[in-house]
């Protein structure tokens, strides 16, 4: 078999979305003739933890782990003390950014650890890596980010060896939607472009999830970028009958941050209870994830705090309990500069689920062109209250009717996980 290193700092047992790309792609790779080789911290700092996914690692494929020294202890120390939980990634807690201490912690992180705070790891990882490469062949070279760093360590092992390179991106670099947020200074700002064009420039192929932040990537300097979208694993989920009209339950699956609080998506839902006393006691607003302290204050005002049920984390074995008694998921998607890229991941669980979509954001972006295309659901403004208003109320109206509605969705198998490696392995076969 060819063989592909992969520089990835997200593998389990670490959980959240960044794990689900390449564990995906490693999973189905062998199928198509290529063995995975994963290169990985051991240990490192993320929000969750999620031991299930261990068991779709695929059996027999290295896995090669090296120590990483991150700067969170003192992050923590000044922070998290004496609370559960890790921390979050890039940004840190958006809860911290308003007090003295989260402004000094945000400048210091935008300004000497650059790309990010994993940099210490690209010195020791690129002096192993090409001790192993001098002892064992790759065909191509994989560095999947952010963290950028890993982007970085891919540049000079590719450089040196003369490797080819593809460089994955999963979110964009200083086009993030949260880039405005560091505090950067000039000379911080013009450091990040500089690797960000170095990167983008000198991979043989760059790769994104979306069609928008390809367009972007292309601006900056790409001379290709090839579209791979992120995908569902139908081995993830075993959607049954969960036919459930006790209660009428909209859900959203994943972290809701700042950026995604659906104002008018609550002041639609305040008015719908309002004049409906049955829906004021049977509507569940599911929120499965974490959760921005902004979100649960607009949804106090907005007076549905006893409607909502919040469970923090599950194991990405379970969502699909969560799914399947759903009469409405929500998308939301970021209210960003970016936002025409932004593809949540989740939304190609949604989609094989064929449960129906309400998703909140850019009717014009990338998620409502799939939604358009696979007829899975409707993407509304942000700023249409009246138009959630009606979508929300007939699917109350199905609901009353005991009507559980299920989506066939067209063009659906292009986004399955094997589809999508298949497509990943044929931009692979090109490069050698």
């Amino acid at each position: 078999m060819k063989k592909a290193l992969i520089i990835t700092y997200y593998w389990p047992p670490k959980g959240g979305a960044g794990v689900q790309r390449w564990l995906k792609f490693a999973k189905y790779f062998r199928d198509f003739g290529w063995d995975p080789i994963i290169y990985t911290p051991e240990g490192g700092k993320v929000p969750v933890y999620d031991y299930s996914l261990l068991e779709e690692i695929p059996e027999g494929i290295q896995i090669i782990k090296r120590p990483i020294w991150e700067p969170y202890l003192w992050y923590e120390k000044l922070f998290h003390k004496g609370k559960e939980g890790g921390v979050y990634d890039i940004q840190f807690s958006e809860q911290s950014q308003s007090t003295w201490k989260g402004k000094i912690v945000n400048w210091i992180r935008s300004n000497l650890f650059i790309p990010d705070a994993r940099k210490f790891w690209i010195g020791p990882s690129v002096k192993f890596l090409n001790n192993y490469l001098s002892e064992n062949k790759i065909d191509v070279l994989i560095s999947t980010g952010p963290p950028h760093s890993m982007h970085l360590i891919a540049y000079r092992i590719a450089q040196k060896r003369k490797l080819p390179w593809l460089a994955d991106f999963r979110d964009p670099w200083t086009q993030i939607d949260y880039y405005h947020q560091l505090l950067l200074t000039k000379w911080a700002d013009r450091r990040h472009r500089q690797l960000e064009h170095k990167v983008l420039t000198t991979a043989e192929r760059v790769v994104t999830v979306s069609w928008g932040w390809a367009r972007e990537l292309e601006r900056l300097g790409a001379g290709h970028v090839d579209v791979i979208t992120n995908g569902y694993d139908e081995a993830d989920f075993q959607i049954g009958d969960c036919k459930n009209f006790e209660y009428f339950r909209l859900t959203h699956i994943g972290s809701l941050n700042k950026d995604r609080n659906p104002n008018q998506l609550w002041n639609a839902l305040q008015e719908l209870v309002g004049e409906n006393s049955i829906l004021k006691g049977i509507l569940k607003i599911q929120l499965i994830g974490p959760v921005d302290e902004e979100a649960l204050r607009s949804i106090r005002y907005f007076g549905l705090q006893e409607n909502l049920e919040h469970v923090n984390y599950v194991d990405h074995n379970r969502i699909g309990e969560y799914i399947c008694g759903s009469h409405l998921l929500l998308l939301l998607i970021n209210n960003t500069p970016n936002v025409q890229g932004i593809i949540p991941g989740k939304l190609f669980e949604y989609l094989y689920s064929k449960r129906p979509i309400l998703c909140v954001g850019d009717p014009k972006g990338d998620s409502g062109k799939i939604l358009n295309e696979t007829g899975a659901g409707v993407t509304v403004h942000f700023k249409d209250k009246e138009k959630m208003k009606e979508v929300i109320a007939k699917h109350y109206q199905y609901f009353i009717d005991r009507q559980f509605v299920s989506v066939e969705s067209g063009q659906l198998e292009k986004y399955s996980r094997k589809v999508l490696t298949q497509k990943m392995v044929k931009i692979l076969n090109g490069m050698i």
